[in-house]
């Protein structure tokens, strides 16, 4: 079944997750058109990038007035943080994603951990800061153990630091409170518990009370084999991911995703858009890592190509508050994502650089594209995580297998991957 009454769609942001939508959108035989702002050299080549500034708001709803845009898809978290939901419902338009309030969730560690304390939400223990000394007084007191500093604002995937000691823990808090690396973003840190165990990001879209699950995925923050080096905004993933069992989904839902909807609710917001849950799968139980308001970048080019329903039937689902009587399916099959990224990320990189090898010969293998430009006929890199190679398959070892086939027919200078990823779920 398709939704056939949406003809005109508006897509914001610019990298593979993006890339994905579109892609998943595309396949609606009923859309007319597909804009995305500001897009990127893959996504050039099925919608139209106009050049806007995603940051004005008055300027985007009037774009999706003169366009007769049916529905705006908001990718990235910063707009919806920054109001753009609110700023187009009070122009009356049709647009996908939590208002600011809801937005929170993300955009403030503080406001969501204090919002689970309330609400007995499983999560680890912590403690957060507005003052620099009274921040390192608290680390003074604790036993020597692992912990988890984070920035309490918007710092793109990179603002949480695990830290094996004290001093790698004080180093952390001042590169945050007092050197500023993330902005605004450090004024406030949260001190967090280590927890151990498997990670999942399991995906809800609702509409504030009703809600649906996607096929769970798990993701691969660190830059390097084995977990090593430094976070980044996402190096792979793959779905689904064994290690969220039945039990843990069950318990996930019933501890976590229904208790979070319903204090939202009585904490006077509704939220409606993706309710993005990071989970540690911990003895325990499932606890709560972080919420995101937005779908998570790599999962997104793993989770979509799962979903069998048509996308903008859940999105009009959500849309017209009839999300409780759609049924939402996904195929039985495996996906797994590599992103190839510039040498250098997360740190410095170069950009510019020639990529060739883009054409996938398997139809079960799919090249997103996030930082690059198109010139011509060409291709060239223009930031640090460069392509999401994804690859679909009955189970996740011949989706690796179809990935990295296709990762080793790609170049451009310094290119780098990951070798591992979804290694651990299929050799379990």
């Amino acid at each position: 079944m398709t939704y056939n009454r949406v003809r005109n769609i508006l897509v914001i942001g610019g990298g593979g997750r993006e890339h994905t939508f579109i892609w998943k959108i595309a396949q609606n035989p009923d859309v007319r058109k597909i804009y995305c702002v500001p897009g990127n050299g893959g996504i050039e080549q099925i919608a139209e990038c106009p050049k806007l500034d995603v940051n004005d708001f008055k300027t985007m709803a009037t774009f999706a007035k003169e366009k007769e845009i049916d529905v705006t898809v908001v990718g990235p978290e910063q707009p919806l943080v920054n109001g753009i939901v609110d700023y187009f419902q009070a122009q009356n338009l049709n647009i996908f994603g939590p208002d600011q309030k809801a937005a929170q969730m993300e955009g403030s560690k503080i406001f969501s951990k204090n919002l689970m304390q309330k609400y007995k939400i499983p999560t680890a223990w912590f403690k957060s800061f507005d003052n620099y000394s009274l921040a390192l007084r608290y680390l003074d007191d604790l036993p020597e153990q692992l912990i988890v500093v984070k920035a309490d604002g918007l710092a793109a995937g990179k603002g949480s630091v695990v830290c094996s000691d004290k001093l790698m823990a004080k180093d952390a808090i001042e590169d945050m409170m007092s050197r500023r690396i993330f902005k605004d973003a450090g004024e406030r840190v949260v001190i967090e518990e280590f927890m151990t165990g498997e990670e999942a990001s399991l995906f809800v879209i609702t509409e504030g009370k009703d809600y649906v699950t996607l096929t769970p995925a798990q993701d691969y923050k660190r830059a390097r084999d084995n977990d090593e080096g430094k976070n980044t905004g996402g190096m792979g993933s793959y779905a689904p991911t064994p290690f969220l069992t039945k039990s843990n989904y069950d318990k996930a839902i019933k501890q976590i995703v229904e208790p979070t909807l319903l204090a939202l609710q009585s904490e006077g917001i509704r939220y409606s858009g993706v309710l993005y849950c990071g989970l540690m799968l911990t003895s325990d139980g499932p606890k709560v890592v972080e919420f995101n308001c937005r779908f998570g970048d790599p999962e997104t080019q793993v989770v979509l190509p799962l979903l069998k329903t048509d996308l903008l039937e859940i999105l009009h689902a959500v849309q017209t508050q009839t999300l409780g009587s759609l049924k939402v399916e996904n195929h039985s099959q495996s996906a797994t994502c590599v992103v190839l990224a510039s040498g250098g990320y997360p740190d410095k990189y170069e950009t510019g650089k020639e990529i060739s090898g883009l054409k996938a010969d398997d139809r079960d293998v799919h090249i997103f594209h996030a930082g690059t430009k198109k010139e011509g006929d060409k291709f060239f890199t223009s930031g640090g995580r460069v392509l999401g190679v994804t690859g679909v398959a009955d189970d996740l070892a011949n989706a690796a297998q179809k990935v990295y086939e296709a990762a080793g027919r790609i170049s451009f200078e310094n290119v780098y991957y990951r070798r591992d990823i979804g290694k651990k779920a299929f050799t379990l």
